[in-house]
Order: structure tokens, then sequence, then C-alpha cells
């Protein structure tokens, strides 16, 4: 070969490697930070390891008897339906109270928009191990501001001594209030952005050939926000089945196992009863359901791309 072109094919050699060397400090914070725990989480699943390992090291590899045990418990599959049901009943209020927010947004006027705007950001960035502790204590009984406005209300009688955390359908509710409120914020400012967007001129079209408000919002407005009410609504359902800080801090699973979702069950079974082999096993699992949901996620995400 020409001593020219061997030096340009060098040159190009090392260009089409910078990629991978402008990349590599990323990519080993990635396998340090997410693949190693994962391949170990995934290890310790196909082993014994309990409360004994903890502390001599000991441990003995058990192959699949884990998951063999974890799909004949029937407090996995209990917790799995209500992690299912509860993850509906999240994702369905926080889409529709977002949408019916969004839609609000759009026929205020400047300082009504920006003072709802600067609201939802602000209960959007609170923390939420801090607002469910105040949420936790809006609903004590006694002096619970909540309890207290029932009581004036004078609808359901002497609220002010009302546990909700011990009565499992007020368990759920109160839950499912805080995560409502948590999510409501950046599902509506989302598709608010993408509401703005939405031509005048169809909506005006739709409107002259008689349609309703309504009629106009369903047949034009939801039509352009597809897109993103499918992304909006897919990351809700992957982050509510993921939710575990809110229901542990208000009803720590109970009363019983009343609210003991799939986040629950696994750390009352890893870090309560120190079976870290079965609660791993728990993990992989739902880390397996969860890279399912992901991947709908992707194909309606490139889908929805390829619409646009």
């Amino acid at each position: 070969m020409h001593p020219g072109r061997r030096a340009v094919t060098a040159r190009l050699d090392r260009r089409d490697l910078a990629p991978l060397w402008l990349l590599s400090p990323a990519g080993l914070v990635l396998a340090v930070v997410t693949l190693a725990p994962i391949g170990f989480l995934v290890f310790t699943s196909f082993t014994d390891y309990n409360q004994r390992t903890l502390f001599t090291g000991v441990y003995t590899f058990v192959g699949a008897d884990q998951y063999v045990t974890l799909l004949r418990s029937g407090a996995f599959w209990a917790s799995l339906v209500r992690t299912v049901l509860f993850t509906a009943a999240m994702v369905a209020g926080s889409v529709l109270i977002g949408m019916g927010v969004s839609h609000l947004s759009t026929r205020l006027g400047r300082a009504w928009r920006y003072t709802v705007t600067v609201v939802l950001i602000v209960a959007w960035a609170m923390p939420n191990v801090a607002s469910s502790l105040v949420w936790n204590w809006l609903f004590q009984p006694g002096y619970g501001v909540a309890n207290w406005m029932l009581a004036q209300l004078r609808i359901f009688g002497d609220t002010t001594s009302l546990n909700w955390a011990q009565d499992p359908a007020l368990a759920y509710v109160s839950i499912w209030l805080l995560i409502v409120w948590q999510a409501v914020p950046f599902i509506a400012l989302t598709l608010y952005a993408a509401e703005t967007q939405v031509p005048h001129e169809y909506k005006e079209a739709a409107r002259l050939d008689g349609a309703s408000e309504f009629a106009v919002y369903r047949i034009v407005t939801l039509t352009f926000l597809r897109p993103t009410l499918l992304l909006v609504t897919i990351l809700s359902v992957i982050w509510d089945y993921n939710v575990f800080n809110q229901i542990w801090l208000i009803s720590r699973g109970g009363p019983g196992d009343a609210t003991s979702t799939l986040g629950v069950y696994t750390y009352k079974t890893a870090f309560v009863g120190f079976q870290v082999g079965h609660g791993a096993a728990v993990s992989v699992v739902t880390t397996l359901l969860l890279l399912a949901l992901t991947a709908v996620y992707i194909r309606n995400l490139l889908r929805a791309g390829e619409d646009l």
C-alpha cells in the first residue's frame, strides 16, 4: 500500500474510534452504577443469601429454587394483582386530571396561567419523601387538618379521630390522592406544551362545521395530542408501578398486607425478613416486567415519531 494512502487510512481509523473514546467515561460510570448492581442482583437471586450470609459471608447456590418458590407464593401473586390494579387507578387519575388542567391552562389569561404553572412546578419540585411525611401529618387522627375539614362538613360525622392508615379503602384513597397530586404537574405541563402546538385553523374549521367545544377537543385536539398522551401514559405506568416511598411512609403496606404492592413486598422480604435471595428474585421478576413495559413504550414512541 502507498505510504500516503496508509496514513490516510490510519487517520480514518482513529477518527472512527473517537466516539468510542468520548463515550467510554459515561460507559464506565454506567457499568459501575447500573450494570454491576443488576448483575449482582441476578446472581443473588440464584442463592440462599440471608441474614446468616450478612455476618458470615456463607451462602449456597440454589439455582432456580427461589423463582419456583416465588411463583408458588400466594403473597407474591396477591402483591402483583394489587400493584396492577393500583397502578391502573393512579395512572387513570393522574392522566385524566392532568388533561383537564392542561386544557384549562390554554383558556386562562397570562397572569393566571403563570400562577398555575408556578404552583404546578412547586408541587412537582417537592421531594416525595418530604411531601409524603407532610401528607401523613394532614391525615393523622386527632390533629390532622384533613380530618378536621371533613368534620366541619358534617357529612361523614365526627372524623377527627379517623385513622386512614388502619382502613384498607381509606389508606388506598390517601395514597392515591398523594401520588396523583405529585404526578399531575408533569403530565399537565407536558400536555399543555403539546396542546399549544395544535393548529388553530383545524379548531376553527370544526367550529364552523357546527362541532361543540367537547367535539373539537375530542376530534381535533386529542388527535394531535395522541403521541404525547401515549408517552406520558406509559411513563406514568412505569413510575407508578415502582411506587414505594409513599406507600411505606403512609401505611407501611398495612393494615396487614392490604396495601402491600410489589415494592413493599420486596422490601419486607429482603430487608425485614432478611430473605435477601428471595427478595432479589422478586426484584428480577419486577425488572423483567418493567423491561416489557419499556419495550412497549419504545415501540409506540417510534411509531408516534413516524406519525409526526
